[in-house]
């Protein structure tokens, strides 16, 4: 069976987690679980980023030791993985000691084929993205990320040339289109490489709450060096088997730190000798009427809430048929309420409704056996045998919002058919069997993007086994025969307000 890793970002657990957090993690658990039901062998990670300055101050502000400072907050972000039912194989935190293990060993490597060297960094340092800038990179004098004015640094440092890699990385990213997407962020990290690259500072000593610096117990890994390495242990790198995983190796990101997972890590893995990554696929912010969430104005959102309060799939569904995958978007309940209601409750779960209860009341709850089919009997069947190749298709290039709307749209064919069948006034047969085809094929495409609902309509159905374990290629088959026997149907989804 062929390999596939998918992983998203590491969470820094400098705070609770926000809607971003749950976005990332939604959408790359929509692919991993199309491609496990397209037949790979599927590694999904996703996990925290525990080590460096940031932390360090976190806890003493906390009046905690770092270890269960990070303990503690890890815990929120694997319960928003819990509540969005997200279906990862690896939560992995950088203190486990599998990861620090691999990152010394990534270090050790690349020191000894004389890729770094001692020095004294002297520079401006935002200890909230715990990234070095240079006066050109700031935004009136401020982290153009944070807002913040960053700290002048100083101290001893072991430096990685990544400045002789920018060539290498320049080429690579010509050839491999598929390395950085979408396109525009290819772009974006082209125009930033035709000026020099430099070395990269990797070490610290500055604090001590890191990865120790195997060479040296007087410093510790600078915190990008030693996190974007979790991609490697997640997978038990270097195995055969993590090898293979590599080879079809994704990352799903945020727009604010595509440099760091294209061009430092890039070089880490080029000076490593190990082969980059297929795809990095960037997304963008969600925001709160167009500007972007912060806890000074208020506009923080907490996903846990929301999921507990309003359902994970109805979450997963906005979120993703929302928001264009790879662009910002907005966040509203009046939107998320319209989606629900409007989507989910008026087309989806009332054609559920509709089919299930009509074979329940109408025919005893058994699946009729049709009989010789007319125009629109065959139109259906042509679109259900249809859908789940163009929905896979979008998939496999990471159009999301697009392969929901094409499920929704067979939904939406679906509703249109039963009343223009009008199995009430007539004979009923053909309706009812390809609509309990049809509700099955929606399952298996749906399972991606809400899941729980998805395995709702599979009992209803009273199909064998779980949706989730079916092939994604059966969602074109007719696998509910003649006189089977179906469940108990019961409302699918119900109206949203405040």
């Amino acid at each position: 069976m062929k390999k596939f890793l998918i992983t998203t970002a590491i969470d820094y657990p400098s705070g609770k987690p926000h809607l971003g957090h749950a976005y990332e993690k939604i959408c790359t658990d929509v692919i991993a679980r199309y491609k496990r039901m397209a037949g790979f062998d599927v590694h999904f990670s996703t996990g925290t980023d525990e080590h460096g300055m940031k932390i360090q101050r976190c806890a003493e502000k906390k009046h905690k030791d770092p270890q269960q400072y990070v303990d503690e907050m890890s815990g929120h972000f694997r319960e928003l993985c819990e509540v969005l039912n997200i279906s990862y194989d690896d939560f992995i935190r950088t203190t486990d000691p599998k990861h620090i293990r691999t990152a010394q060993q990534i270090f050790r490597d690349i020191y000894e084929k004389g890729e770094i060297y001692k020095g004294t960094y002297e520079g401006l340092y935002c200890v909230d993205c715990e990234t070095y800038y240079t006066e050109k990179d700031l935004k009136d004098g401020k982290c153009p990320v944070h807002g913040t004015v960053p700290e002048t640094v100083s101290e001893e440092s072991y430096f990685f040339q990544m400045g002789k890699y920018r060539e290498k990385l320049l080429g690579h990213i010509r050839k491999h289109k598929e390395y950085i997407q979408p396109d525009a962020k290819r772009h974006e990290i082209e125009n930033r490489l035709n000026d020099p690259l430099k070395d990269l500072s990797v070490s610290r000593t500055s604090f001590d709450w890191g990865v120790p610096v195997p060479i040296d117990e007087k410093h510790v890994q600078y915190v990008w060096m030693d996190a974007l390495i979790n991609y490697l242990s997640t997978i038990g790198w270097p195995s055969d088997e993590a090898k293979e995983y590599w080879k079809s190796a994704v990352h799903i990101i945020g727009k604010d730190i595509v440099w760091h997972h294209t061009v430092i890590w890039g070089s880490i893995l080029m000076a490593a000798g190990i082969p980059l990554p297929k795809t990095v696929y960037v997304h963008g912010f969600v925001n709160i009427k167009g500007e972007k969430m912060s806890k000074s104005g208020g506009t923080v959102v907490n996903p846990v809430e929301l999921a507990v309060k309003y359902g994970a799939d109805p979450m997963r569904y906005f979120l993703v048929s929302e928001i264009p995958f790879g662009s910002d978007g907005d966040f509203s309940l009046e939107s998320l309420f319209t989606r629900n209601n409007d989507e989910l409750l008026n087309n989806l779960g009332n054609l559920v409704n509709r089919i299930l209860t009509f074979i329940s009341s109408k025919n005893a709850s058994k699946v009729t056996k049709p009989g010789k089919y007319d125009e629109a009997d065959r139109a259906m069947e042509k679109s259900i045998k249809r859908y789940p190749a163009v929905v896979a298709k979008l998939l496999d290039s990471f159009n999301l919002q697009a392969a929901l709307d094409n499920v929704m749209k067979l939904a939406k064919e679906g509703n249109e058919y039963f009343q223009q069948k009008e199995p009430w006034k007539r004979d009923y047969d053909n309706c009812l069997y390809i609509g309990a085809n049809l509700l099955r094929s929606l399952a298996i495409m749906l399972s991606p993007f809400i899941p729980e609902s998805a395995e709702k309509i599979w009992k209803y159905l009273n199909l064998p086994g779980s949706v989730h374990k079916q092939k994604w290629d059966s969602a074109a088959e007719f696998g509910v025969r003649p006189h089977h026997v179906i469940g108990t149907p019961e409302p699918l989804f119900k109206r949203l307000s405040v």
